[in-house]
């Protein structure tokens, strides 16, 4: 369920639709597919997944977030992904870590801040932002700035702290969080049942190959560990001697 040949499968039930859309493309719509993502732990996965996405001629929206301790997003080879996603007309928005701020007026400010910054730093315009695992509180509060979208203002997303898979809400919302389809799955019967749709993808999750939830982390574990010893190796010159050595004391990808 989490393989590439999975994702272009909901990629051609979108484009059947004729309803895919951007957030702008979407305000005042009475029927739409927003397609998202929100970007934990790999730049290159994302990258990886819209590659699949553009073989389709199909293009969404990226968010990633300033403060990761897995990925460096100002890296030069990260701005090169990005720019080049950007480039390619994928759209690059903000995922905007709370990091325990609970103040609302403070949440405002920071969420412009990053973006004004981002769109310093990568030379190009960052106007949508989604909320890194959001409170109850932060959806409830609806952040709707000028100028700005907002994945989770209530054109695009709808709160309702009881909700069900089998709730009416006038958005229907799913998400692929933790290897497990929330709120329903877009398969043809959800698609064709509900007129306003967003659906949230991480990256990190898909694979070639599709690996299920245990075997995908020790395939991104290994990824970043390779990441890693490149890294150490472009920097100090008297790494080379131990890194192949190295390498083979690594993590494996499992075998199929």
């Amino acid at each position: 369920m989490f393989s590439f040949d999975d994702y272009r499968e909901i990629l051609r039930l979108i484009k059947e639709s004729g309803r895919q859309a951007t957030y702008e493309e979407a305000l005042g719509r009475d029927d739409f597919i927003i397609m998202r993502h929100d970007v934990e732990y790999s730049v290159e996965r994302a990258y990886a997944l819209s590659r699949v996405e553009e073989s389709m001629d199909f293009r969404s929206h990226f968010f990633f977030q300033w403060t990761n301790n897995s990925y460096n997003i100002l890296s030069r080879k990260n701005r090169d992904l990005l720019t080049e996603m950007h480039e390619r007309g994928q759209h690059i928005g903000l995922h905007f870590a709370l990091n325990g701020m609970t103040d609302m007026e403070l949440v405002r400010k920071r969420i412009r801040q990053e973006m004004e910054m981002l769109s310093d730093m990568l030379g190009f315009e960052i106007n949508t932002f989604s909320i890194h695992r959001p409170s109850p509180a932060v959806l409830a509060e609806n952040i709707k700035l000028d100028g700005i979208l907002n994945a989770y203002q209530d054109d695009f997303f709808i709160f309702d702290p009881k909700a069900s898979p089998d709730s009416a809400l006038d958005v229907k919302y799913m998400s692929d969080a933790n290897h497990i389809w929330r709120y329903g799955y877009p398969d043809a019967e959800t698609i064709a049942s509900h007129r306003k749709i967003q659906i949230l993808v991480h990256p990190f999750a898909w694979t070639k190959e599709g690996y299920d939830n245990e075997n995908n982390f020790r395939t991104l574990i290994d990824e970043k560990y390779e990441e890693l010893i490149d890294s150490i190796d472009n920097e100090c010159k008297d790494f080379a001697q131990y890194r192949e050595r190295l390498l083979d004391i690594g993590p494996k990808r499992p075998e199929r």
